[in-house]
């Protein structure tokens, strides 16, 4: 293996357990209930503050001085109602009561993942100028599937601003040599999956959550870079992971048909399973 493409896979190693670290803390304030705002205090009741408005950093208070496993109650960590809030909850999920409490505290596991993934592209894509858009999404996605792992939404604030962003960076990275997919494609791609996942939330509305149908938005996008093949392997994938989940749930809890499951972390799963096959298939 060259020297050039390990030391490749190692940066986007680095970069991704830097971003990772990052991520508890949006994760946490994003982590509400529909009818909620996005926290303002820690679970002590500290407001955030730091860069982007306490939006960046450590998930630890310096106030507290030590990490707090715990919310605080709703009232004291939560601001003002969020005006896109009840479109991205999946339907049929029950409350905090239901739930186990959101913790906020620096995690080395969602550093791992976010290195792990990051990695994982870099060795599939190589130096190509579509992995630097993967590896400044991939934060984001897994901010997006823990957010859903949590609560059962996937907010506005980042779906949209993610598909955008897609759009934007490939359409830089389709300027470059070297480039191994197509703009074009990938801007059919978003629509295309978009519009899949509009249907089925159409046919089942208890099945899929809105908040899925905008993710499927920034995925399409991305899967389409590689073409039409990649963007069905990728969503099929999701679906696949999704099922056995399910079955999983049914065998060992019973878990009934109506019980909800938070579908964003195996579509983000899924699309990451497609774009390492389009990169080595590149």
């Amino acid at each position: 293996m060259e020297y050039g493409y390990v030391t490749l896979i190692a940066v986007a190693a680095l970069w991704g357990a830097a971003a990772g670290v990052l991520v508890p803390r949006p994760a946490y304030r994003l982590s509400v209930e529909p009818e909620q705002g996005w926290r303002d205090v820690c679970p002590a009741g500290h407001p955030f503050t730091g860069r982007a408005g306490g939006w960046l950093g450590a998930a630890r208070c310096p106030s507290c001085a030590v990490a707090a496993p715990a919310p605080a109650p709703v009232a004291a960590t939560t601001g003002p109602a969020s005006p896109d809030a009840p479109e991205d909850a999946a339907p049929g999920t029950p409350g905090d009561a239901g739930r186990a409490p959101v913790p906020y505290r620096p995690s080395l596991v969602v550093a791992a993942v976010t290195a792990l993934a990051c990695a994982a592209l870099a060795a599939a894509v190589g130096p190509r100028p579509e992995l630097a858009v993967w590896v400044l999404l991939a934060p984001v996605a897994v901010l997006l599937a823990i957010v859903d792992r949590n609560v059962h939404r996937l907010p506005d604030r980042l779906t949209l601003p993610l598909a955008v962003a897609a759009a934007v960076l490939l359409a830089v990275a389709a300027l470059l040599p070297e480039a191994a997919g197509s703009w074009r494609t990938a801007m059919l791609g978003g629509p295309a999956l978009g519009a899949a996942y509009l249907v089925l939330f159409l046919i089942n509305p208890n099945g899929l959550g809105f908040g899925d149908v905008k993710l499927a938005l920034s995925l399409g996008v991305a899967l389409g870079w590689y073409g039409w093949p990649v963007l069905f392997v990728g969503a099929f994938a999701g679906f696949a992971l999704g099922a056995v989940y399910g079955l999983g749930l049914v065998v060992l809890r019973g878990a009934g048909r109506k019980t909800a499951i938070p579908f964003g972390p195996f579509m983000i799963s899924g699309a990451l399973i497609g774009l390492l096959l389009g990169g080595l298939a590149a």
